[in-house]
């Protein structure tokens, strides 16, 4: 029980949006944000929005990048990984209490 406690501790990484920047940063730890909004399907804003909530807990980092113009990157912090690793471990957790279906 103690991992649904943890998961529902987790305001943050509880939303599918910031779970899923979450999940494609970590492999990666880089990425640009008109990669994130193809991945994810969802609009710049909402995207920006949810960005703006990761960033204020302190999981990721967003800059601007100067390739053949400015774009915007996003960085997975050593906190963004750790706490979205005891997250997924939780949830993991939390599944494996679910019965089997015969």
């Amino acid at each position: 029980m103690e991992a649904l406690r943890e998961l529902s501790r987790n305001n943050t990484l509880g939303n599918p949006v910031r779970l899923g920047v979450m999940l494609y940063l970590l492999p990666r730890g880089r990425v640009l944000f008109r990669d994130l909004l193809e991945v994810l399907e969802v609009t710049p804003g909402n995207l920006d929005s949810h960005l703006k909530a990761l960033e204020k807990a302190g999981y990721i980092e967003v800059y601007k990048v100067i390739a053949d113009r400015p774009r915007t990157a996003v960085r997975i912090t050593e906190k963004g990984a750790k706490e979205t690793g005891e997250y997924l471990r939780a949830l993991k957790e939390a599944l494996s209490l679910i019965p089997a279906e015969d």
